[in-house]
């Protein structure tokens, strides 16, 4: 499996038809607290956009769901991990993303079988309250040789401004929330991280 170098992260299909027509070619869905029914029209929305304009769609967490709606790509958090039918989501074909904060949960995710492999924090990050202090870029290196040809994501306080420390510190690609959603110009800074990005996409 390869992976674009930018991963983009929004939690709706709103944003997903903003940015994803710029050039986004690997957005994942992450929507929390919402019934089946909303989340399933979100799918469907950015299964849309994601189709006309060649990006891959990761949906977190809700692998029944992506299941039921015949998506290509699923990300689970080791909570969700452990309670998910890794046989059913196999057999429907889904390509797996798992996320890792430390050793234990590196030998976890890698005892699963994924097709991805993200470490973060690698810096502080404002998005969510995290149990992990910030990993740091050596932590990045020591990483991608546990996983070899793994693709591996990095997250977590990751900027325009820092895609090359990421980079040259062995991740294949880099995700980003709020450094886009946050930002005063949420266009302008995607188009910035598609250019920034470039040179890996070759």
């Amino acid at each position: 499996m390869r992976l674009d170098p930018f991963y983009l992260i929004v939690d709706s299909a709103d944003w997903i038809e903003r940015l994803v027509p710029l050039g986004v070619k690997l957005v994942q869905l992450r929507m929390k607290d919402v019934t089946d029914d909303e989340l399933r029209a979100h799918i469907r929305r950015s299964k849309a956009v994601c189709a006309a304009h060649g990006c891959q769609l990761i949906i977190n967490d809700f692998w029944q769901v992506a299941i039921e709606e015949d998506c290509d790509y699923i990300h689970l958090g080791q909570e969700d991990l452990a309670l998910a039918d890794l046989t059913a989501i196999r057999a429907a074909g889904m390509k797996l993303g798992l996320s890792t904060h430390d050793e234990a949960e590196l030998e976890t995710a890698l005892a699963a079988g994924p097709d991805y492999v993200a470490l973060g924090p690698i810096w502080p990050t404002i998005l969510k309250q995290m149990k992990w202090a910030p990993q740091g870029l050596p932590r990045l290196a020591s990483w991608k040789q546990k996983v070899g040809n793994l693709p591996l994501v990095a997250i977590g306080g990751v900027t325009v401004e820092r895609l090359a420390d990421v980079f040259a510190h062995g991740a294949d690609s880099a995700a980003v929330v709020t450094d886009i959603t946050r930002h005063a110009d949420p266009e302008a800074r995607t188009r910035q991280w598609l250019a920034a990005t470039e040179k890996q996409r070759q």
